[in-house]
């Protein structure tokens, strides 16, 4: 039983089209708005909502003062991300400060969201420390705390403030981050997880600095191509006149329906999709944990819209009608492995209705919801929660000992096959030819972890192609 777990959760580190259907609206942030923002808050844009401080209002109220309930939003996820940094706790002096919408009123509230730690100078007050931390500057004339303050200039605030902060430590995820070389060029390989949980955000100046630094950032897909997400969105609805029910058993069909009506999707809108689309979907929801926000932005997604709002290149290795068909051509028979699977991993055991217990068992077996199943479902589950700490720390050595490449890649498992054996030699063949090329160029290539490393990943592929291929060391 537990084999067939492996397909489902090595997808999440390996294919991005398998997070797209849950985090669509994230892909839609990077897209110019109605009303501009300031261009000298662009850089601030992917930070801030990745981390929570802001959702997509940043577009249509960025200029509106900041309301009360967005200062308290602001202040928050500030007191939550510095609580992260282990910094010693200190008692904070008496005497209350003024918390309003005014820029005077932000500074203070923010403030006190750090003064609770012994950061070096905050003795010295709210305007010298968050000026010091460089998360308050003025317009030449002065700071202006007397003022409204804006959403736009509310949300600068606290994300220069946490940035700052998280870089005064030698704080932030650090990514699983090699550096190629060749020819006088620079690559740079960012091993993702398709997924943001275990309080990703925010990235490390230095990965920070990387992608800023990059000519070109090149991802699995282009998220900003429009014509190949319509072309993705075509591909996971049928077109052939059928409908869910005509793939799948009718009691997994019902238990599919069940299950996604409680989350407010409806039988009509259920049945138009194709069984590895909703499993995808509801992996995703699987997978998130309690530092998930609202705006859950995959790490793939944060790069992009990093790049994109700096005014960065953007390319691909490979089509979403590329990684579509991966899916599509899995046998009818997977498809409902997976999609049991998925329905498994959102559903409680012990509350299931009789007719859910016996669509799972039809398709998983009788043994998929015993005690040991479960414990193994989430022992794998938990597996997630360890790459993305090993991620966060850079541990590449730690990562690839615990992700089970070779095991899946000489198993029978039809998924797992397609995405490692069908793939890497594309990204190997892509990381050579930038490398290639005439001049002294840099670059960052952001693809599934699970790529990177093995026998026949990315890492080693490079160096069996003559070329300095090193981890990046730990700042």
């Amino acid at each position: 039983m537990r084999r067939k777990f492996f397909g489902v959760l090595l997808a999440l580190s390996l294919l991005v089209g398998s997070c797209l259907p849950a985090l669509a609206a994230e892909g839609e942030l990077i897209n110019p708005a109605p009303t501009p923002i300031p261009t000298w808050a662009y850089s601030m844009v992917a930070d801030g909502y990745a981390m929570g401080l802001f959702g997509e209002e940043i577009y249509t109220q960025h200029s509106q003062t900041v309301t009360p309930a967005q200062l308290e939003v602001l202040t928050r996820v500030v007191s939550d991300k510095l609580a992260l940094l282990g910094v010693e706790k200190r008692e904070q002096e008496d005497g209350a400060l003024v918390v309003d919408t005014t820029r005077g009123g932000v500074v203070n509230a923010l403030y006190q969201a750090a003064a609770d730690y012994a950061f070096p100078g905050i003795g010295e007050g709210p305007e010298a420390f968050l000026v010091s931390a460089g998360a308050l500057c003025g317009d030449g004339t002065g700071l202006h705390l007397e003022r409204p303050c804006t959403l736009v200039e509310a949300a600068t605030m606290a994300n220069s403030l946490i940035l700052g902060l998280y870089d005064s430590q030698n704080a932030g995820s650090l990514g699983l981050l090699w550096r190629a070389q060749g020819n006088g060029n620079t690559l740079y390989l960012l091993g993702s997880i398709h997924t943001d949980r275990n309080n990703v955000y925010p990235f490390h100046k230095q990965l920070r600095d990387i992608i800023l630094g990059a000519e070109q950032v090149t991802f699995e897909l282009d998220f900003n191509d429009t014509q190949q997400l319509a072309e993705f969105a075509a591909m996971q609805v049928y077109s052939d006149g059928t409908t869910l029910a005509d793939h799948i058993s009718p009691e997994l069909y019902q238990a599919t329906v069940d299950t996604l009506g409680k989350m407010g999707m409806g039988e009509e809108l259920v049945s138009q999709y194709k069984a590895w689309a909703l499993a995808t979907s509801l992996q995703s929801l699987a997978t998130a944990d309690e530092t998930t926000s609202d705006n859950a932005m995959a790490i793939d997604l944060y790069v992009n819209a990093k790049a994109v709002n700096a005014g960065i290149p953007i390319d691909a290795v490979e089509t979403y009608a590329f990684q579509g068909r991966i899916f599509d051509g899995l046998s009818p028979e997977y498809q409902q492995v997976y999609l049991a699977t998925a329905l498994l991993m959102v559903l409680d055991v012990d509350t299931m209705d009789q007719a859910t217990r016996k669509a799972l068992t039809d398709v998983l077996g009788e043994d998929a919801l015993t005690s040991d199943t479960q414990a193994a479902l989430e022992e794998e589950m938990a597996q997630i929660g360890i790459w993305m700490e090993q991620w966060k720390a850079r541990d590449t050595e730690g990562f690839g000992a615990a992700y089970p490449k070779d095991e899946v890649i000489n198993s029978d498992d039809e998924l797992s096959s397609k995405l490692f054996t069908d793939r890497d030699p594309g990204m190997i063949a892509y990381a050579d030819n930038y490398l290639k090329q005439a001049g002294a160029h840099t670059g960052l290539l952001v693809v599934g972890a699970g790529h990177m490393i093995g026998s026949g990943g990315i890492v080693q592929g490079l160096k069996d192609l003559g070329y300095a291929v090193e981890v990046v060391p730990v700042p």
